[in-house]
């Protein structure tokens, strides 16, 4: 496919080989993850927009083997703080070695257990707002993702939705698809919300036909 090339092409131009995160995809194919890590293009477009914010404190909901923590923890300042929940205890355990490898260990704390509850917690903790939310977990809890990303925000916040064209999908009202009528159900809380201001950007490439949504919450 042309878009495939252009992945590739776009990959040898912009982004340099990093051994480390290349053994971070190896050690995650080996511990039988399932391959669904943020293309490399996607995990610098991520780390750009930490560094646009001036990001200090992150959340990242879905952690998988920690390929996206990585990218996004080694744009954090050495005070700054990347909470990121996963549901796996398998596959925290991966990531936490990940993180380790990558020294990016000391700015991210892994939380295991399902994400909804973890989300709770956090309000009852008094968490500080973040400055950068990245949804990339079950798309089926989208909607309830995003309503808690917004009580765990501020004026300013970037929230960002992983896989929400789904080659796509998205525009099918037939499915019956559990994730794509979550990412449906995800796009009709947007266009209600008046909280935050959103848009989507499609994208071709190694990952195939998908996109993210980009958002800022209001002032």
């Amino acid at each position: 496919m042309h878009w495939t090339c252009g992945a590739v092409y776009i990959t040898e131009k912009l982004i340099p080989h990093d051994s480390v995160l290349e053994q971070v995809l190896s050690t995650n194919r080996q511990a039988g993850l399932p391959p669904i890590d943020v293309s490399a293009a996607q995990g610098k477009l991520l780390q750009l927009f930490v560094r646009m914010q001036n990001a200090k404190r992150i959340l990242e909901i879905g952690t998988l083997g920690g390929y996206s923590t990585i990218w996004m923890a080694r744009a954090l300042p050495a005070d700054g703080r990347l909470v990121t929940l996963e549901l796996d205890p398998r596959h925290a355990e991966v990531a936490q070695a990940n993180l380790s490898l990558a020294q990016v260990e000391g700015v991210v704390e892994i939380r295991v257990g399902n994400a909804l509850e973890q989300l709770a917690k956090l309000e009852e903790e008094g968490a500080a707002p973040f400055d950068l939310i990245f949804i990339d977990a079950d798309k089926p809890n989208n909607p309830g993702y995003l309503k808690w990303a917004l009580r765990l925000s501020r004026p300013g916040t970037v929230i960002i939705g992983d896989n929400v064209i789904r080659g796509g999908e998205i525009t099918n009202e037939a499915s019956t698809d559990p994730r794509v009528n979550g990412v449906r159900e995800f796009y009709d809380l947007l266009a209600q919300e008046d909280r935050i201001s959103a848009t989507a950007i499609q994208t071709v490439g190694s990952k195939g036909y998908d996109g993210f949504v980009l958002g800022i919450v209001n002032g």
